[in-house]
């Protein structure tokens, strides 16, 4: 009998397709090559590597599952797949990656006019122009009807004031995908970097997701024009069907995460020599290990799953609900155990774990907290919003 693969004991592999395979072996080759020798300097530094920015682009990363535009129009598995090699590098790139196609792109293809799209979009695809998402304000991250931020007619335009927090790209992005109250309901803007009464303000003194760009977003009268706004679209169905979308990615993404700390770790404990024997020969740290492995395996194939009833359109968001709020605990779970089992090491970023482990603290946080998501699942069992 072959060797297992004990980072895919439950040979997920055989379960994809040929073109699955491939972008998945490309983009986790182009990660070890190009991404991980930077990655650790970024996140010390505090800093985005956009150098990295045109290469993503050029393997049709950005928009990957939209078609036309410029965008490689793959399948939900491909684009799940994506997120997890991205994110075995760090959480922050395969954040850029997620809001730019799930979160800013997502809805010009989904809610623009065709003007829109042709303006946008082909560019965004080439990483030409890069997007944010302003939807969190500082006073309710999870209750996003409590919007402050509002938008007024005035003659062609509208006339947009408040402020988001929270948003990855913001200060490096050419636009702005704004949700705003309006006397019709929330609606949803594109607003450009130069527009006068924009003002974009980095977030600093962050021990999470430091090779990622997060930002607060000013509008201060901002004048948007009518052209600008998603007209296909009113409500809170508008956002949420983005955070869907986002949410999707982020199940697999983590899967990631969890594989390079466990990669890591059972390097380490081979060749770490305590008492005589390797630290892998302890039966408590097998244990550990096996743990990881079996929390990998049953997040691996819930993800799989979860991709493939989006492939046939029949996903639902309590079901994403469920696997984005297992796969990040168990990510999470395993991060922290693998900085325990590092010892001292696993405080220093020439390991990986104290890395992934902080960056996750984030990704359990966004796109709705842990709780959120279990209030969603709660909602679907009992048909009670306790929100």
């Amino acid at each position: 009998m072959p060797k297992l693969d004990p980072f895919d004991l439950y040979d997920m592999k055989s379960l994809l397709s040929e073109e699955e395979l491939m972008i998945k072996d490309s983009v986790g080759r182009w990660v070890d090559e190009r991404a991980m020798p930077v990655i650790a300097k970024h996140f010390d530094e505090g800093t985005f590597p956009s150098q990295l920015v045109p290469e993503i682009a050029d393997m049709g990363l950005l928009g990957s599952s939209l078609e036309g535009y410029g965008c490689a129009g793959l399948n939900g598995v491909s684009y799940g797949l994506i997120c997890q090699e991205l994110e075995r590098c760090d959480s922050g790139l395969r954040s850029f990656v997620s809001v730019q196609s799930s979160l800013c792109m997502y809805p010009i293809h989904a809610f623009g006019a065709d003007e829109q799209k042709q303006r946008w979009l082909p560019g965004m695809a080439a990483g030409e122009i890069i997007g944010c998402f302003g939807l969190t304000e500082s006073h309710g991250g999870s209750d996003p009807a409590s919007m402050k931020t509002h938008a007024k007619r005035d003659g062609g335009d509208w006339v947009i004031n408040g402020s988001k927090m929270w948003i990855t790209n913001g200060s490096i992005a050419d636009i702005a995908i704004v949700w705003a109250k309006t006397e019709d309901g929330i609606m949803g803007f594109v607003i450009e970097k130069d527009m006068p009464g924009f003002e974009a303000r980095n977030i600093k003194s962050k021990m999470s997701l430091r090779a990622s760009v997060t930002s607060e977003l000013y509008f201060d009268n901002v004048r948007v024009p009518e052209a600008n706004r998603l007209p296909n679209v009113t409500g809170l169905k508008g956002p949420l069907s983005c955070l869907t979308q986002a949410r999707y990615g982020i199940t697999w993404g983590p899967i990631g995460s969890a594989i390079d700390c466990l990669a890591e770790v059972v390097d380490y404990t081979a060749d770490r020599v305590l008492f005589g024997r390797p630290l892998a020969a302890n039966q408590a740290i097998q244990i550990r290990l096996a743990e990881m492995a079996r929390r990998i395996t049953s997040a691996q194939l819930l993800s799989l799953q979860l991709g493939r009833m989006k492939d046939a359109g029949t996903m639902q968001p309590p079901q994403v609900s469920i696997a984005k709020w297992n796969n990040v605990r168990m990510a999470l779970d395993i991060a922290r155990d693998c900085r325990d089992i590092l010892g001292g090491s696993g405080i220093t970023t020439e390991y990986k774990a104290i890395r992934h482990m902080l960056n996750l603290e984030s990704v359990i946080t966004y796109e709705g907290t842990e709780t959120v998501h279990q209030l969603v699942v709660g909602r679907e069992l009992t048909g009670i919003n306790a929100f």
